[in-house]
């Protein structure tokens, strides 16, 4: 099977630039690009579709649209463009089970940071079996590069800095999925990462029934230990990766949501499992879409 990235097209700035933000991953990875875009047939078209064209015709529309601006920036890149007459959901699990990483827009909060995560990316997110990024409008190749000397734009120059990848990190259930992808995406990008991970003082009970430190520097001291021996491991098997690491005691979804701004991409976990409700991407997950000042990855893993 050919490998390749996935990325949803539906007409909108935001799918417009996840595709283009497909496209530059696709190309980091050294595999084609596939752009789907899912329409269904109603017998009255939706308000979207101009008047006299049918869904079948707007989508190949947009379709070639977006598959022609991406081709006009990477001529090198091998796309397919594949239209699904097909609820947009089933449509893009489909093309996640296939692809290596599946990329969706998705409209931004107030125009400034997080995510609207609406009920096709949400549910897409969530049901997904391969990694899914996230993309508002506007995002381009500037966002991912640190800014080059002179106002020049970092297409021209390479060697600019890509900005860091941040990982939450949870020593007490490390995700091999997850830090697997975040070395791998900074190896690839040649980006630091930024690993951030959170702790609260743990209950008075828990402290009576075993010798643990309450609070305090040797508190501090051991959460620093435990990231430091689960890292290791990884920091030997990618020794190109520069690993910034950061212990603080508090809330996760704030410090992650601090650490997103300036960065290239947010990674963040949703474990593979059934809630009683149905499927759900978990609380910090959740909390990191809604308030991200970048892209976000959201990795399952069991």
């Amino acid at each position: 099977m050919l490998r390749h990235v996935a990325a949803g097209i539906d007409g909108s700035p935001e799918s417009l630039a996840a595709a283009h933000w497909a496209a530059r991953d696709a190309l980091r990875r050294g595999v084609a690009l596939r752009l789907v875009h899912a329409w269904e047939w109603h017998p009255r078209p939706a308000a979207s579709v101009p008047m006299g064209m049918s869904e079948r015709d707007w989508a190949g529309k947009n379709l070639v649209r977006a598959s022609n601006s991406v081709r006009a920036a990477h001529p090198g890149l091998r796309i397919i463009d594949e239209p699904v007459q097909e609820s947009p959901v089933a449509a893009l699990l489909a093309a996640a089970e296939r692809a290596e990483l599946l990329v969706v827009g998705a409209r931004g909060l107030s125009g400034v940071a997080g995510f609207l995560v609406g009920s096709v990316s949400q549910r897409v997110v969530a049901r997904s079996t391969c990694p899914v990024v996230l993309v508002r409008a506007g995002e381009s190749s500037a966002d991912e590069h640190f800014s080059a000397p002179g106002g020049v734009s970092p297409d021209e120059i390479s060697e600019t800095p890509y900005r860091d990848i941040v990982l939450g990190l949870d020593t007490d259930r490390p995700c091999d999925e997850l830090i697997a992808f975040a070395f791998e995406t900074a190896r690839r990008c040649r980006a630091s990462l930024r690993v951030i991970h959170v702790f609260s003082a743990p209950p008075a009970h828990a402290v009576a029934d075993r010798l643990v430190p309450q609070s305090g520097p040797e508190l501090l001291a051991e959460h620093e230990h435990a990231v430091v021996a689960t890292l290791r491991p990884w920091c030997e098997k990618f020794p190109e990766v520069t690993v910034v690491e950061t212990v603080v005691e508090g809330r996760a979804t704030n410090e992650l949501m601090r650490a997103t701004s300036g960065a290239a991409l947010a990674v963040v976990g949703r474990r593979t499992r059934e809630a009683r409700l149905g499927t759900h991407i978990g609380s910090v997950a959740h909390a990191v879409l809604h308030h991200a000042g970048c892209p976000v990855a959201v990795v399952p893993h069991s």
